[in-house]
This record gives structure tokens, sequence and C-alpha cells, in this order.
């Protein structure tokens, strides 16, 4: 009972603290990244490891990135910094993590084995802390930041990434949409946007729904616009593709602020939604940046 409550509040104090956040206006998927000076644009990354961190543990290190004023984005534990020959300095705060993952447990091995079904696993959260390289000693600096993209400036790389997923992405009409029943995309032409960037992140948001086919990751597309499962599918898209245009150097940007309403509802409604929705977006990145896709389906890690 007490592992339970300590995950019942874990999913409390997370989810309430991204609900603080969208009452309040503040995506915490879009940030003020600086191009010099500030937070630089990117993934948070374990400095002992290279390790990405996935699912909510992006919003979670972004947001702690943010308000610390940090200048990078690498992140580890206490023990990791000894490993390195450095140590966390006297009186820093740390910054919560998550691990999610299942197990087995022997009771149900045992049913399983007597009634010839499939065992039943359990799920879990366990909490860990880091520290930024920042709030070390003995740690090397950090890299200096890759300056962000003119608004006007063509991505190759974007494009690349693009053309490799293999996706059906039909360029007309005056509105962007992923088309589950036809397995296809649409977006306006680039001149049709005030700001040009903005056909690249249109395009990584579709993708991140066009991932979901039941060919390919197999999300649920069942809701109707304005209903629960379709707000559900609109957050794993928009976190989804905040997370692809932060691996590729595009700065995110709030793609449908117009669901905020019906985000809270879901998000109030169910402390697990914002995990769920920000483990499915992780995996959908992974699998148009083309990583492999058994890796992308396994659970959130942290080092």
């Amino acid at each position: 009972m007490a592992a339970n409550a300590n995950v019942q509040s874990l999913h409390d104090n997370v989810t309430n603290r991204i609900i603080d956040q969208l009452e309040q206006g503040c995506f915490p998927w879009v940030q003020p990244w600086a191009s010099s000076g500030g937070t630089p644009l990117g993934l948070p990354q374990n400095a002992a490891t290279g390790r990405i961190y996935s699912g909510i543990n992006i919003l979670l290190l972004w947001s702690a990135a943010i308000e610390q004023g940090r200048p990078s984005q690498r992140w580890l534990t206490f023990k990791q910094a000894l490993a390195l020959g450095g140590a966390v300095r006297k009186g820093e705060k740390g910054t919560m993590v998550v691990y999610a993952d299942t197990f087995l447990p022997k009771l149900e091995r045992d049913k399983a084995a007597a009634s010839g079904e499939e065992p039943r696993r359990v799920g879990f959260l366990k909490r860990f802390t880091v520290f930024h390289v920042q709030q070390c000693d003995g740690i090397p600096a950090d890299p200096d930041a890759t300056p962000l993209p003119g608004r006007t400036e063509v991505l190759p790389h974007v494009e690349a990434v693009i053309a490799a997923t293999g996706a059906d992405i039909r360029i007309g009409g005056d509105m962007a949409f992923y088309s589950p029943s036809h397995d296809f995309i649409q977006v306006p032409p680039q001149d049709a946007y005030f700001e040009p960037i903005n056909w690249f992140r249109t395009k990584l948001h579709e993708l991140t729904h066009w991932s979901g086919h039941p060919l390919r990751l197999n999300r649920d597309f069942s809701g109707r616009r304005g209903g629960e499962a379709y707000a559900r599918e609109e957050l794993v898209a928009e976190l989804g593709s905040a997370f692809l245009c932060a691996e590729l150097g595009v700065a995110p940007t709030v793609r449908h602020a117009d669901y905020l309403g019906a985000w809270l509802e879901v998000l109030k409604a169910d402390n697990r939604a914002i995990f769920q929705a920000a483990s499915l977006a992780s995996k959908a990145a992974n699998f148009v940046m083309g990583r492999n896709v058994v890796a992308s389906l396994q659970p959130d890690h942290v080092p």
C-alpha cells in the first residue's frame, strides 16, 4: 500500500505542477530558449552516459533548466559526479526525474504457470535526483551552444529527416492535417505561412500523428474532435513535435493552443495522462528520427 501511495503522490506532484503552468498560460514544452547567454535549445542529456532523457523527464528538466538559468542541458546523479572525478557542491538542490518500468511479481508468475495464461506485469515509478553540471566541481565545462536557425533559414537537415520517413506528404490546400484512414499528410505550401519556419514545425507535428498509424506505433485515433481521446492524441502530437524540434535545432512553439481547455480537463481527471502522453511522444519522436523501433517501445529510463 505504501508503494502505491508513493506512486500516486508522484503522479499528483508532477501533474499538479504542469496543470499550474498551463493555467498560467505557460506550456512546459515551449520555453524561452536562448541563442546566447541563456539555456540553449536541445534535449536534456546525461553528462556521464550521453543518454538522452525521455518522456516526462524532458519536461521536468526543461523547466528546471529555464528556472535555474542553466547554460546547457547536461545533468547527472550525485554518484555519477563522483565517478567522473568531480562532486556536487555542498548545499546544491537537485532536480527530480523519474524511472518508469514494469516487473513480474512471483505471485503472477505462479498464477500464469498454473493457468497457462499470460502473466500480468505491474508498473512502477521510482524517483531519482539529478544535478546540473554547473552545480558540480571537477566536471568538464559545457560545450558552446549551437545558434538557433533564423526565421527564414532553409533547413535541409530537417527536410532530410522528413523525407527519410517515407511518409506520403501532399502539398496544397489551406489546412494541415493527417488522415489516418488514408495514411497521408497534407500541408499548405510554405509561402502560405507568415513565418516560413512554421512549415517545418507543422510537418513535424503531423508526422507525430503519422507515427501512430496501426502499422506503425498503433495509437488510438478513435476520438472525435472535442472529445477526450482526440485531446490525448493532440497532446502526444504537441509534445512529440516539440521533442523533434528541439533535437533538430528548431525552437518549439505551441501549434494548438486552442486545445488548452481540453488538455486541462484530461490532466485534472487522470494524474497519469501527462506521463503517458510524454512517453508516447518520445516513442513517436524516436520513430520519426528513424531510431530502432523496438528500442522506441521500451520503458522510459533514467541513467
